[in-house]
């Protein structure tokens, strides 16, 4: 998983990139949220869901504490970062201002 993570964020395309967890029930909320801005933005941005408890070695190394956690990431460099769950309209915005 760790050499393909590593092809995917190191892209032109912005890479949102949640960190869930099955059991979580704020991650449970913000999928359909995830899905409406992938919807919304099309192929201007990437979403990619890891499972925390499926990719621990990923989790830590990013250094997830609590899920969700959502980093973007722009040519392999991270460029934002927030836990919790966040609205459409905050998530679009933020990606907009790293395009």
């Amino acid at each position: 998983m760790k050499s393909s993570f590593n092809n995917i964020i190191d892209s032109k395309t912005p890479v949102l990139v949640d960190f869930f967890a099955d059991w979580c029930g704020p991650c449970k909320m913000q999928a359909p949220i995830l899905k409406e801005v992938k919807d919304e933005l099309g192929e201007t941005i990437k979403v990619v869901k890891i499972d925390v408890d499926k990719n621990q070695p990923l989790a830590s190394k990013y250094q997830v504490r609590g899920v969700p956690t959502m980093i973007l990431f722009k040519e392999g460099k991270q460029v934002w970062r927030q836990s919790g769950v966040l609205q459409k309209n905050d998530l679009i915005g933020i990606i907009k201002t790293h395009q």
